[in-house]
């Protein structure tokens, strides 16, 4: 707690620009000050994505998914790139994302909380500052917000007016998103038009539709005898990133009309990232001054000592719905690497929202030279979650995920057993390698399957 207070102390003024004086990890080395400034200056008069009325409803969403009212589904690509804003590429993302919240909520029996990693998932950090090959070294591609992948001196130059760029293809996604759910593209009446036609012969396919018919019976059934039941056909959904880009996130920093204090109106859900969450960093200056909700990832190197000053920073009123912590830690160290921070965290009595992430703990290298990740290694790590929680009188309320509606082969197992040599027939990924429609709706139905039996 000492530590909460004296960051407090020490800055008791926060603005959107206060993290400037804290080391800022993963930030690109603009050229051009001026040129910077004057996207950035740019920026600031666009139009914000969200509403700070959608930012709150999403944390009493939160607020109720940390009592167990609700199930959080979040997923995404790793990294969005400019080229993906494509109608059919956002809507097979939308339908994957739909038809597993469809199967948890047929098999949990409570709302699912929906949240996308996209709309501004266009930075991405980096192990190293710079990238060499044939003896050229040059930037490391950081994402769409700030490089080019292409390994050219110009592409691999950050350049200000990507920056712009992402507001605008967020803002287009954003549209084609709302505009899907409102016009009924969510409707559980006709579940049946979020198919995927490129898995139709999937193994699951069959089990997916005896769910689908099931839960169009009740559907009618209760009709039948209530009448229509509006909230059928429509969705909440909502939006996250990791806000990695300090320049971009502050230049969408807000205040607005009667309600206190500033809001990222770039997305609804920001997240803090494992290598830039340092008590004494920028991103926790920055993320501490916001009301949305937020989120941490954490891996299996930090330690109670580390985690609950964090908490205290981030979340010092112990305010319902404000802060997930995203536990990431792979399938062979979440047994010794998890426990002690759950018991540090229900020892102190802090409200949080615990989540697994599966995936970034599990990433491998082929011999072949792909980025993969095993589905059994993905699925030992989920169950031992559920099963860690459960012994230590905790709940695990949600799961972060990698994934597309692409017809990819990035990971490896799964419903069509992929193998180390099937990866190169549809490798897409520009980061991280992501599940497919089938190992998304495979793990989905495993996550139901997990908690029946708890």
């Amino acid at each position: 707690m000492s530590q909460a207070v004296s960051i407090k102390q020490d800055h008791p003024s926060w603005t959107p620009t206060s993290w400037q004086q804290r080391v800022a990890l993963q930030q690109p080395h603009y050229e051009d000050a001026v040129e910077l400034a004057q996207a950035i200056g740019e920026l600031a008069g666009l139009p914000p994505l969200v509403t700070s009325w959608e930012v709150l409803s999403l944390k009493q969403a939160l607020a109720e998914a940390q009592d167990g009212e609700r199930f959080l589904l979040q997923g995404g690509d790793c990294a969005e790139s400019f080229a993906d804003c494509a109608s059919p590429i956002i809507s097979n993302r939308l339908k994957v994302l739909l038809q597993m919240s469809l199967v948890l909520v047929h098999g949990l029996k409570k709302p699912v909380l929906r949240v996308g990693r996209f709309a501004g998932q266009y930075a991405k950090p980096r192990s190293a500052d710079t990238e060499t090959r044939d003896g050229v070294t040059l930037p490391s591609f950081r994402g769409d917000v700030i490089n080019g992948p292409e390994f050219t001196a110009q592409a691999r130059r950050p350049d200000p007016q990507r920056l712009i760029r992402a507001h605008a293809h967020s803002a287009l996604t954003m549209n084609f998103v709302r505009a899907l759910i409102d016009g009924g593209f969510a409707d559980l009446h006709h579940p049946e038009y979020w198919d995927l036609a490129w898995v139709e012969h999937s193994p699951l396919a069959a089990e997916y539709r005896r769910m689908v018919g099931a839960i169009g019976d009740s559907l009618r059934f209760m009709e039948t005898l209530a009448g229509p039941i509006a909230g059928f056909t429509r969705v909440d959904f909502f939006t996250s990133h990791e806000a990695l880009l300090l320049h971009y996130e502050q230049a969408i920093t807000r205040q607005v009309p009667r309600h206190r204090g500033w809001f990222n109106l770039s997305t609804h859900f920001p997240w803090i990232g494992m290598r830039t969450a340092a008590l004494d960093g920028a991103h926790v200056e920055y993320f501490r001054g916001i009301r949305n909700p937020i989120a941490v990832k954490v891996g299996p190197s930090v330690t109670p000592a580390q985690l609950l000053p964090l908490i205290d920073a981030l979340n010092p009123e112990d305010e319902p719905g404000r802060l997930t912590l995203i536990h990431r830690m792979g399938h062979a160290q979440i047994a010794t690497a998890l426990p002690p921070l759950l018991e540090a965290v229900k020892r102190e009595g802090r409200r949080v929202l615990w989540v697994a992430d599966p995936m970034h703990g599990n990433t491998e290298s082929t011999s072949n030279g792909y980025k993969t990740r095993r589905f059994d290694n993905i699925r030992s790590e989920l169950d031992q979650a559920f099963d860690i929680h459960a012994a230590a009188g905790t709940r695990l309320g949600g799961v972060h995920l990698e994934l597309t509606g692409e017809d990819v082969t990035e990971c490896m197992g799964g419903a069509r057993d992929l193998s180390e040599a099937d990866l190169q027939r549809a490798y897409k990924s520009m980061v991280d390698p992501r599940l497919n429609y089938e190992q998304s709706l495979e793990l989905a139905m495993l996550i139901v399957r997990k908690s029946q039996k708890g």
